[in-house]
């Protein structure tokens, strides 16, 4: 596996560690702290762009997936980092280095190496879905015995069964993090992506942009994947739209059976899902309209058929993003973990262009 890079910034002004939220809970053996957030940062000596970034893993993952690539390359936070941006890299509560509680947050779920190379390294040896068949970009055959598969495997860590848990925690802790480091840009991956629409929601002003990396989706209701060119719904995963958890909206909303939805009746193109939007007049959001929001998709993930609806559901509640889907910009191939595969470097910068041209 390949060793260094030259792209690693050459002087640190500042890096360290540090927890935000938390709170005492009682347990059957006195009071355990609950909802605290690790947090890694580094801060580059030639600091040249004005707002650090916050970056947010994804269901299972943990603040790994920016820190390295599993074949030995540097991760994104090394990119960012090389590009003048302070770089905050968190574990979510419950999960890895900010500790969990079975007993007072219950128990936590594990996937097996087979549904990881399926749905993340080696999508298209299953096809489960219209464009896994484009998959190109892991670094490596993406199965079970594959040292650079074994490497991410090794990476991915139990998570707690109910994800409401955890977005109400990261809702509280999130916050707690931007009045502690200030304005912020926040880039959130898959799980990750409902928690930055919640800090977001709680803190308007110190969010000065969303990189929405294949944001958990689409609104409302989950997708299964039924054949290659198939789909049918799942569980309603996120009944507030894009979250879990309530959103501010406008008029308010005291029951997510309070936002009346309707589903289109023709998909807007071949291997996409059928958006569900809302029933006019639509609710706002107003708490995140105004802040730069990109969305950002590759061409051979599983969330390919479906994130262009997030994008819908944003723009139907009087909130301006950007969806962009990598293929068009010409960056082919990628699955579901870009940050992880041979092209993450060419992603990254990608955003960082994205980020000088709209987030000021």
């Amino acid at each position: 596996m390949q060793q260094g890079n030259a792209a690693r910034p050459a002087a640190i002004a500042e890096q360290g560690t540090f927890f935000v939220g938390g709170e005492y809970r009682r347990a059957k053996d006195g009071d355990i702290m609950v909802g605290q957030m690790f947090v890694q940062y580094q801060v580059p000596a030639e600091r040249t762009r004005p707002y650090p970034v916050v970056m947010i893993h994804g269901g299972g993952q943990t603040g790994v997936n920016f820190l390295g690539t599993p074949d030995g390359r540097p991760g994104w936070a090394d990119d960012f980092l090389a590009r003048g941006y302070a770089v905050y890299v968190i574990d979510q509560p419950a999960r890895a280095r900010s500790a969990a509680s079975a007993e007072l947050l219950g128990v936590q779920t594990r996937r097996s190496a087979q549904v990881i190379a399926e749905r993340f390294t080696a999508p298209e040896r299953v096809a489960r879905y219209p464009q896994a068949k484009l998959h190109t970009q892991w670094p490596g055959t993406g199965i079970p015995g594959d040292a650079v598969f074994d490497q991410f495997y090794a990476s991915q860590v139990e998570q707690l069964e109910d994800p409401a848990i955890g977005e109400r925690m990261i809702r509280l802790a999130g916050a707690a993090l931007l009045d502690r480091i200030g304005p912020a840009i926040l880039l959130t991956h898959s799980q990750g992506g409902p928690l930055g629409w919640t800090i977001a929601d709680a803190r308007p002003q110190r969010v000065k942009g969303i990189l929405a990396i294949e944001p958990n989706g689409p609104p409302f209701y989950e997708v299964e994947f039924t054949g290659p060119d198939a789909f049918k719904d799942g569980s309603l995963g996120r009944p507030w739209g894009i979250t879990r958890n309530p959103l501010t909206y406008d008029p308010p909303a005291a029951s997510p059976s309070e936002l009346r939805f309707v589903q289109q009746e023709q998909a807007d193109g071949p291997g996409l899902v059928r958006c569900r939007e809302q029933a006019a007049p639509a609710r706002q959001l107003p708490n995140l309209r105004g802040i730069p929001i990109l969305i950002l998709t590759s061409e051979a993930s599983y969330h390919a058929p479906y994130d262009h609806c997030t994008a819908r559901h944003l723009a139907q509640a009087g909130v301006a993003n950007v969806f962009v889907r990598l293929a068009d910009m010409g960056i082919r191939g990628n699955g579901h973990m870009m940050m992880l595969e041979k092209n993450s470097r060419e992603i990254a910068d990608f955003l960082d262009g994205w980020v000088q041209k709209n987030i000021r």
